[in-house]
């Protein structure tokens, strides 16, 4: 079974980036989420949401941006 999640340690993998810049991304991506109203978990966030922001396009039935 696939993750829901991704954490900020795949986070820096799949972007090439530092471990400090994942963790601040997945914050920022986490602190939108819970301003919209959602439960979140420090560290991780939704996959669909983390490909919404960073590849720009809707992903069928997962998380929108209203």
């Amino acid at each position: 079974m696939r993750s829901q999640f991704i954490t900020a340690s795949e986070v820096a993998e799949m972007l090439g980036i530092s471990r400090s810049k994942s963790y601040q991304i997945v914050r920022d991506i986490n602190k939108e989420l819970k301003k919209k109203g959602y439960i979140t978990i420090a560290g991780k966030c939704p996959v669909q949401y983390f490909k919404q922001k960073f590849y720009g396009f809707q992903i069928p039935g997962g998380a929108s941006d209203d």
